[in-house]
């Protein structure tokens, strides 16, 4: 999906390294493209993270090569936006996009595990204010949507769950939590596998 100048979908924003991307990805995109009412929702495969060891990363042409495949919806579109654009951190990222397609209404979407670090990413309050967010329940983050620093930060903002229809298009800071989607992969769990010695 190419957007175009008059083009007023609504899209939701899933950033990450996808180190690898694993159907725990696919899960909260589908169930944001239902639950948020999206057009679409663009995975933005991250040159690097700047939390995270880059000697951990696969290849970018491979992360990107394993996204695409994982994906398999012709509503997700696997993005390398932030590669070509140089950009590092989301907040540059959201702006940039924002200032490409200000018709498009976009979403944030991130795990709790995400929320539960939040407060660490440059400017996560500036993030907050240029998109609404819809997070994620993770298996062992349940408790993070109340007890991490940006969700107690940002609670009078929090939505429920019946507002995430009228999410997209939300004058933000507002988010909403789903504690539904509880999808026990990890990127990080996949890539300790892998690098078990076979038996």
């Amino acid at each position: 999906m190419i957007p175009q100048r008059h083009d007023t979908s609504r899209v939701g924003l899933l950033g990450g390294s996808f180190n690898p991307a694993h159907e725990g990805h696919r899960e909260i995109s589908l169930l944001a493209l239902k639950r948020l009412r999206l057009d679409a929702v663009w995975w933005l495969v991250s040159p690097g993270n700047p939390l995270k060891d880059a000697a951990d990363y696969a290849p970018y042409e491979e992360r990107l090569k394993t996204a695409r495949r994982v994906s398999d919806h012709p509503r997700i579109i696997v993005s390398n936006f932030e590669e070509r654009k140089g950009l590092q951190y989301t907040v540059d990222t959201l702006e940039t996009l924002r200032a490409l397609w200000p018709q498009i209404d976009f979403v944030w979407l991130m795990g709790a595990d995400s929320l539960a670090a939040f407060h660490r990413w440059r400017d996560w309050r500036g993030i907050a204010n240029l998109a609404p967010m819809a997070v994620f329940s993770r298996p062992g983050y349940e408790s993070a949507v109340r007890d991490a620093p940006a969700a107690q930060a940002l609670a009078p903002f929090r939505l429920g769950e019946s507002a995430a229809g009228r999410l997209a298009g939300a004058e933000p800071p507002a988010w909403v939590f789903f504690a539904e989607s509880a999808n026990p992969q990890s990127s990080t769990a996949i890539r300790a596998r892998a690098a078990r010695p076979s038996s």
